[in-house]
C-alpha cells in the first residue's frame, strides 16, 4: 500500500532506522567523550606521579569532583587525597562539585578548547555547577598546565 508515492513501512523503517542511527551515536558519542576524561584524568595522575612540580598542585589538597552529563551517559569522578588521585567511574557521595555537561559534545569541547572558559559555557548553558566553583578552576588550572607541560610550553 502506498500513500503519497511512498511505501508506508519503508517510510516508518527509515524513520525508526534514522531515530535508532542518532540514539546510536549519541552513546558512541557519550562513551568517546567519558573515555576521553577518563583518559585525561589518568594521565593527569601519572603526571602526579612522575612529576614533582606538577604533584605541587595536590599537596595538602583534598577534593571530590563528579563530572556527568544531564542524562547520565557520563560519569566519572576523580577524588584528590593525601597527595594522591583515584578516577572512578561511578558517582560520588558529596562532592565538592559536580559538573554537569549538558551533552558529550559539550564535556569534548569544554576539554579541548584552547582557553577553558568556565564563565561563559555556564552562561550558554553548556555546563552547570553545583557545589564550589573555586574547585573547578583549580581542576582547570591542572588540565591546562599539564597541557603546557606536555607541549613543552611551560
Amino acid at each position: 500500500m502506498k500513500k503519497g508515492g511512498y511505501a508506508v513501512p519503508n517510510v516508518l523503517s527509515r524513520v525508526l532506522l534514522g531515530f535508532q542511527g542518532r540514539k546510536l551515536a549519541r552513546c558512541i558519542e557519550s562513551e568517546l567523550a567519558e573515555n576521553f576524561l577518563s583518559l585525561l584524568l589518568k594521565a593527569m595522575g601519572v603526571a602526579f606521579f612522575l612529576l614533582r612540580d606538577f604533584r605541587k598542585n595536590i599537596v595538602d589538597f583534598e577534593g571530590k569532583y563528579f563530572f556527568k552529563s544531564r542524562d547520565n551517559g557520563i560519569t566519572v569522578a576523580a577524588v584528590f587525597k593525601d597527595g594522591e588521585m583515584t578516577v572512578k567511574d561511578t558517582a560520588l557521595k558529596d562532592p565538592d562539585v559536580t559538573v554537569t555537561f549538558k551533552d558529550a559534545a559539550k564535556l569534548r569541547d569544554f576539554l579541548l578548547a584552547p582557553k577553558q572558559d568556565i564563565l561563559g559555557s555556564m552562561l550558554r548553558q553548556d555546563i552547570t555547577i553545583n557545589g564550589n566553583l573555586n574547585y573547578l578552576y583549580k581542576f582547570a588550572y591542572m588540565a591546562k598546565h599539564l597541557q603546557l607541560m606536555v607541549t613543552g610550553k611551560a
